[in-house]
């Protein structure tokens, strides 16, 4: 049996012979007391794998010192000081030790690599690592987190002022090279390609023939669909080797990069304001002083020709439909299976298209992808609804679909506790912050008098016990019995309206296959062309002896 991060750290570039002096070849058991785990992380690709297995070498090379074995190695590439962004890995890490008890020690190279959000992320960490007698180690900077809590905190709090700082920097530079004209990195559009190092767009060699065909037909009153079916009946493929769509002709007629401008992009907030590290979709031209675009390069069409392709498909939006409106907003649920059902042909989703259900394939790719497959969406619901409730009604009391059913059902029914949850967070995590600040201020720097300290002291203990306890309360799960029973749900199906008859679905199917129909006309039931595929094994004989028990108690209940 091998290790389950072998195949991570033959990524790095480790020799198995390496491995087995570093001692991270063999499957580690034993008291969670002398057993790590490790967390390795970098920010961006230009950190080399020589640097990343150099960071690796030191950590066990301490762990060895300490006596300690690890456990396990988690790499991940991510940024630790944007809040919207989720390290998986590090939960993982985290998760081991507070969660499953697996070991007892985090080791960590420097406490950049831990996070850059500062003294309240970090210090609710150490809280769960205090409350189950763990610790972090952070081996650059010889910290232990049992007897330098205050260091560690105030050296993640310097962490992020040096990633706001950075931050800048980058801002900075980006906006410099945007006035002097200068493509700034990232995707180039169909067509163009930035040569390293010119900081402009040039035409690629074989792109930009066929991205001017695509213009030309823009141009010419062509619609989306029909440019990506004639594209794609020539075998002519994107760049990523995927057929063409509709909705990515006309992602790429909007761009403004595609007619070789510097683009300015608004950036996606949350409703506290920060940054949710997404970018609203289009975008203007940057303009200079005389209010002219500013060129960073070739473009495939003219600044002119993008202002005509632009009105074109202008005129083809229909207001309060998915052709061409932007200003909908959200859209009501209005089809059941638009997300669940997968056509027969292609097994590819079927969307709605209105009256009927249509493979999505063929809308958007064209009949050279797939000759699709269709149905009536009214009759196609009705059948389903029948299906779903006579599977429902077979089940046990005990069956996990059931269980699971009614844990979806309630995450529906309360959309709002996760965001609230998400809210109380990070609202406890920046009082967190605010707490240590004020000990970096009476305890390091000697600013503060003991009657103020004390003073602010209370109110942010009160604030972070309040929130804690409204954590744990909106952490525990709400009582599943009266869902716990077909019936029940039966019962629930009829009052739950599109979207929650949405979500009581998908818990307990994978999806729905629609046959083809045989000939024009075919008459055969709908029924009989549709393929559940549920989520739990029919004929399981502990689902099946729990069924009996549940329907005898009722028996006797009823008597």
């Amino acid at each position: 049996m091998e290790r389950e991060d072998l195949p991570n750290l033959r990524a790095l570039g480790f020799e198995d012979d390496e491995l087995k002096t570093l001692e991270l070849w063999d499957v580690v058991t034993g008291d969670p007391a002398d057993l790590a785990e490790m967390y390795v992380r970098r920010s961006k690709k230009k950190d080399t794998l020589s640097a990343l297995r150099e960071h690796v070498r030191r950590m066990c090379a301490h762990a060895a010192h300490e006596g300690k074995r690890i456990r396990h190695v988690w790499f991940e590439q991510k940024s630790a000081s944007k809040a919207y962004i989720r390290r998986e890995e590090f939960e993982k890490a985290t998760a081991a030790i507070t969660g499953a008890g697996l070991s007892k020690t985090l080791y960590v190279l420097k406490t950049s690599r831990l996070s850059r959000r500062g003294m309240g992320q970090v210090g609710l960490l150490l809280d769960k690592l205090e409350e189950c007698q763990a610790r972090i180690f952070v081996v650059a900077e010889n910290l232990d987190s049992r007897k330098s809590r205050m260091v560690l905190a105030i050296l993640s709090e310097q962490a992020r002022e040096q990633a706001a700082d950075i931050s800048e920097f980058v801002k900075m530079s980006i906006d410099g090279n945007k006035s002097d004209g200068r493509w700034t990195g990232g995707v180039t559009p169909f067509g163009l390609y930035s040569p390293k190092g010119s900081g402009k767009l040039k035409h690629h060699p074989t792109e930009y023939p066929i991205a001017r065909r695509i213009a030309e037909y823009l141009l010419t009153r062509k619609t989306p669909g029909w440019i990506a079916n004639k594209l794609n009946s020539e075998k002519i493929l994107t760049r990523h080797g995927k057929k063409w769509t509709g909705p990515g002709i006309v992602a790429l007629a909007h761009s403004v990069a595609w007619a070789g401008l510097v683009v300015i992009r608004e950036k996606m907030l949350d409703k506290n304001g920060r940054d949710v590290g997404k970018y609203h979709r289009g975008g203007t031209p940057l303009l200079d002083k005389n209010g002219h675009p500013v060129s960073c390069g070739e473009g495939v069409i003219t600044f002119a020709e993008h202002v005509k392709i632009k009105a074109i498909l202008a005129e083809r939006a229909q207001p309060g439909t998915s052709i061409g409106d932007r200003t909908r907003g959200k859209r009501e649920i209005v089809s059941l299976l638009s997300t669940t059902l997968r056509c027969g042909l292609c097994n590819g989703p079927m969307g709605n298209g209105g009256i009927n259900y249509r493979c999505y394939a063929r809308q958007v790719e064209g009949p050279t992808s797939c000759k699709g497959v269709s149905t009536d969406r009214k009759r196609a619901d009705a059948a389903v609804t029948t299906m779903w409730l006579n599977h429902i009604l077979t089940l046990s009391p005990n069956s996990p679909t059931i269980l699971v059913i009614a844990k979806d059902w309630l995450a529906y029914n309360d959309p709002d506790k996760e965001a609230r949850k998400a809210h109380v967070s990070a609202a406890l995590e920046s009082a967190v912050g605010r707490e240590m600040k004020l000990e970096k201020e009476f305890f390091v720097l000697g600013r503060m008098n003991e009657e103020k300290y004390d003073r602010l002291r209370e109110q942010v203990a009160a604030q972070i016990a309040e929130l804690k306890a409204e954590l744990a309360e909106l952490s525990q799960e709400a009582d599943l019995t009266p869902l716990m029973d077909p019936l029940s749900l039966a019962e629930l199906w009829e009052d739950a309206g599109i979207g929650g008859q949405r979500a009581l679905l998908k818990a307990a199917l994978k999806g729905i296959t629609l046959a083809p129909a045989k000939y024009r006309g075919d008459r055969t039931p709908i029924m009989e062309r549709l393929e559940p595929h549920w989520k739990d094994e029919s004929g399981n004989p502990a689902e099946d002896a729990a069924w009996d028990r549940w329907g005898k108690q009722h028996a006797q209940a009823a008597v």
